[in-house]
């Protein structure tokens, strides 16, 4: 066995490797640092637990599969209530718990196969649970988008609001290449040198804060009220894996539901999930942004998400960074949340759509309008001291009523 030095060619391709992670982790930067900012989790942390959940994903998965995995849109909401109502120590507790239902569910793949998954949770409990995560935001969007502070004005706040979202759609109707990838990423970008402008940023946080620091870590404290309310929204999430399988096999023309096998990506995203929450961040899932940057580049070496995944860890301990990111004002996010959770909702009623089914057959209709109303209306069911009410309770609900009510007869 040689001791040589690589050659030339060898460490040109290394160097290569490093640049395109880098690229990768910059298409899905935006949404990564975006669900942290919303919720009040530390970005710093986000950035740590997304690269540490890639490595552990890879590392089940025997580096096979080229996927980036970071913040969950889907716990956005979970999230906010959790942390109002319990802390975010302990929703870190009901987050930590929604990343063992992925194990179970990949437990179950691996004993009965994949087929459970569609029986237990199919497109018409699935897609109701997806919108109602979209819609039960939209009230959140409308006031970050709209409301003013002792710094400036309602118009402020709304002009700011439009000039991001409007920058957000313009970048993924008319932009081309990588750019058309990162529209929500120009969008904050557009609208913080707007808000920028208008005098809506202070620095005062950036100065004070060192270059290099320790990512603020949360750990969990038990709660089991979190738990249960946070444990039926991993449904969604959870179904949406298989289609992000499904799509980044398409591009590298592998099938990955095969090899490694879909128990085992659904296994890293569930150990990285509840390895984020152990660590105060928000869940991980797979990126569809850095499935379209590899179709693109054509880069279909998963060793370059491993440099994304590094690069992530690195900027986790630059200090002023995550400051950076916390001056962003509100009507800047809220603008890009406008477009954002409107999408969730419509990726719900895709999958409805493509499903082909009846949507008005007395089954089905029962099964979507409950989950719908339940989830949107805020219904709530008390057992004691515990409750189980919004999107919670609608994802318990069309998994019940899925499994109970009679299939009609063929």
């Amino acid at each position: 066995m040689s001791d040589s030095p690589p050659s030339s060619t060898d460490y040109n391709f290394r160097v290569k490797d490093c640049f395109l992670g880098a690229q990768m982790l910059f298409v899905a930067f935006g949404a990564l640092v975006l669900v942290p900012l919303l919720t009040g989790l530390n970005p710093n942390v986000a950035l740590f637990t997304a690269g540490l959940g890639t490595l552990v994903f890879q590392a089940i998965t025997r580096g096979k599969v080229p996927i980036f995995l970071a913040s969950s849109f889907a716990f956005i909401a979970p999230i906010q209530y959790g942390a109002k109502t319990w802390g975010i120590p302990g929703t870190m507790c009901g987050l930590a718990a929604a990343g063992v239902i992925y194990i179970i569910l990949s437990t179950l793949v691996r004993i009965w196969g994949s087929e459970v998954i569609q029986k237990i949770l199919p497109p018409v409990v699935t897609g109701p649970v997806i919108m109602v995560i979209g819609l039960k935001l939209a009230p959140v969007a409308v006031g970050m988008a709209t409301s003013g502070t002792d710094h400036y004005a309602k118009a402020a706040a709304m002009t700011v609001a439009c000039i991001a979202l409007a920058t957000t759609i313009l970048v993924s109707l008319f932009a081309k290449g990588i750019l058309k990838l990162i529209p929500i990423l120009v969008g904050i970008a557009v609208g913080y040198v707007v808000a920028l402008i208008m005098g809506m940023v202070s620095f005062d946080a950036v100065v004070s804060a060192p270059w290099i620091a320790i990512p603020a870590f949360v750990f969990p404290q038990w709660n089991l009220h979190a738990i249960f309310y946070i444990l039926p929204v991993a449904i969604a999430p959870a179904i949406e894996h298989f289609g992000d399988i499904v799509a980044i096999g398409r591009v590298t023309g592998k099938d990955y539901i095969k090899d490694p096998g879909i128990q085992n990506t659904m296994l890293g995203d569930g150990v990285a999930t509840s390895l984020a929450a152990l660590l105060g961040g928000p869940p991980n899932t797979t990126y569809s942004e850095v499935t379209g940057a590899v179709t693109l580049t054509r880069s279909f070496n998963p060793a370059i998400m491993t440099w994304a995944a590094i690069t992530a860890i690195l900027l986790a301990f630059v200090g002023k960074l995550g400051a950076l990111l916390q001056t962003i004002p509100a009507p800047v996010m809220g603008g890009i949340m406008l477009l954002l959770f409107g999408a969730i909702a419509v990726v719900g009623l895709n999958t409805l759509v493509q499903a082909q089914e009846d949507l008005v057959a007395p089954r089905n209709l029962s099964i979507i309008a409950l989950i719908l109303v339940s989830g949107i209306g805020g219904l709530a069911i008390n057992f004691g001291n515990f409750e189980l009410s919004g999107i919670g309770l609608a994802g318990v609900l069309g998994v019940l009523l899925n499994l109970v009510l009679p299939r009609p007869k063929v």
